[in-house]
């Protein structure tokens, strides 16, 4: 897939619309509606009964979707797609009965990845990321962020960050990303944690804030990583840095850093198996989203499962993503992400699609898109399919049809 280049105009008829504002109120779904794009954006939404009240001064191509289901485009807003080597081997020790701790304590887990990613270029690191981003285009995602904290010094994290933003000139998509500098401990930095922070605030966060590589700063509060304090730190530095803040949370134990997160007034904090009623307290307060990544719990062969009906009841929006990694979560499809919240987490096919959508748009604070709206962009898909469960039912089952990205079409598979 290429760059998309110049929009053109469309009309898309008689399609089942979910996940659409149409005359200022919100709807799961529109039975029988058309989308107007111009210039790249939604220029009309409704009913195809309204059809008659928009006029035809802009000519476009009309396109009937034969009541296939269109969404918008979908959101992968948690992903590590950047690195260097591969951890199979790992996979194999936890079928053994290891845990993913025994083995980051023992050198290998993110350890290992950092060896590798130091040793990759910067166009071969996007090469490969490139290519694993094939298989969510082709399931209709059209924004992916993505994450350094394979490097954990200077030079590596900027590289993984400048190859997370040549991806964008490489693919039809939009690419989001965060410094992840506060990862994990680096060798180098072996007993001298608070030192590691210190490098992180002074000198590798001011460098990636000086050449604009990161949209958010993030970090991952565990105790095979790093404390609140500690995290606390790095946010001051983000602030300092005009940079919003994002949180690996509560996922193996409780430490308290959602509710650090939401002092900051985070974008999102992610995992959070372990977060408690105080912590969805905290975030509900501070309209931070909450991700849940089904695809680490599913391979780490966890049990422990994120508060979702205490999210509910506080209405904090709930975001899914692939949270693809080498290491617990070699995962490359979101469709299969959203069967998995579903079937091991208790979403509903619609509460998985707006988790992908509107949600995951305000993990990443993306006011455009997520949503059919006049004015979005015209970020898009059509389905080979009738309605949102369609979606979520079969694994292994691809059944996106046409991808619009900008008002473009950038993939589609025709008449069928």
């Amino acid at each position: 897939m290429s760059k998309s280049t110049s929009p053109n105009n469309y009309r898309l008829i008689n399609a089942r619309l979910a996940v659409v504002v149409s005359s200022e109120t919100e709807h799961r779904s529109i039975a029988n509606g058309f989308v107007d794009i111009a210039n790249g954006v939604i220029s009309g939404v409704g009913e195809m009964s309204t059809l008659s009240q928009y006029n035809d001064e802009i000519s476009c191509q009309t396109i009937d979707c034969k009541g296939r289901l269109m969404t918008p485009g979908l959101i992968d807003c948690h992903t590590h797609l950047v690195y260097g080597g591969a951890r199979q081997n790992e996979f194999e020790q936890r079928l053994t009965g290891l845990s993913y701790e025994a083995i980051a304590r023992s050198g290998g887990g993110i350890k290992s990845t950092v060896a590798a990613t130091r040793k990759t270029s910067v166009d071969v690191l996007a090469q490969r990321a490139a290519e694993r981003l094939d298989c969510l285009l082709a399931e209709g995602v059209t924004t992916v962020e993505i994450k350094s904290g394979y490097g954990l010094d200077t030079e590596t994290e900027l590289k993984m960050l400048s190859a997370a933003r040549k991806i964008e000139k490489m693919r039809a998509i939009d690419v989001k990303t965060s410094f992840l500098g506060a990862h994990a401990l680096p060798d180098e930095y072996a007993g001298r944690s608070d030192e590691y922070i210190d490098h992180v605030c002074n000198d590798m966060l001011p460098a990636v804030a000086a050449q604009g590589l990161a949209d958010a700063v993030d970090g991952f509060c565990e105790g095979i990583a790093f404390s609140c304090d500690q995290i606390e730190r790095v946010f001051k530095a983000a602030v300092l840095h005009g940079l919003p803040v994002k949180l690996h949370a509560e996922q193996l134990s409780n430490l308290g850093g959602a509710a650090l997160a939401a002092r900051y007034g985070a974008m999102s904090v992610d995992h959070i198996e372990y977060l408690d009623q105080e912590g969805v307290d905290a975030i509900a307060a501070s309209g931070t989203v909450a991700t849940v990544l089904p695809g680490a719990f599913y391979y780490l062969n966890e049990s422990q499962k994120p508060p979702i009906q205490a999210l509910r009841d506080a209405g904090v929006p709930i975001a899914v993503a692939t949270d693809h990694n080498p290491g617990s979560s070699p995962l490359l499809s979101l469709l299969a992400t959203m069967n998995m919240v579903c079937v091991l987490f208790g979403l509903t096919p619609q509460e998985a699609l707006l988790s992908v959508t509107v949600n995951a748009a305000k993990a990443l604070r993306l006011e455009d898109r997520g949503v059919i709206a006049v004015g979005n962009k015209a970020d898009l898909v059509i389905w080979q399919a009738e309605a949102e469960v369609d979606l979520v039912y079969s694994l292994g089952k691809n059944p996106c049809h046409t991808v619009f990205k900008n008002g473009q079409i950038v993939l589609t598979k025709g008449e069928n």
